[in-house]
């Protein structure tokens, strides 16, 4: 069964608004896969760059990762939308 993808292809919903977060906090991509590894999270630099570039899916458990060291919330993430 193929995985779904968005209209335009994209794997993910999070690339732009987690590029945006990153950057708006002055952290590389390196940066923010050390807070995440802090936060007990097993995330590389890799695993960013694939989220960013949109050639990775995102588990809800990376999800959640992102929204709590980034501090925002998951419809954030999704939507670019607080709730």
């Amino acid at each position: 069964m193929p995985k779904p993808t968005g209209s335009s292809g994209e794997k993910n919903l999070v690339s732009s608004r987690l590029i945006e977060l990153r950057r708006q906090q002055n952290l590389s991509q390196r940066d923010l896969a050390h807070k995440l590894q802090l936060a007990g999270y097993d995330m590389d630099k890799n695993v960013i760059t694939r989220i960013e570039t949109n050639k990775r899916y995102v588990t809800d458990i990376e999800l959640r990762a992102l929204s709590q060291v980034l501090g925002v919330s998951y419809a954030y993430l999704i939507d670019g939308e607080d709730k």
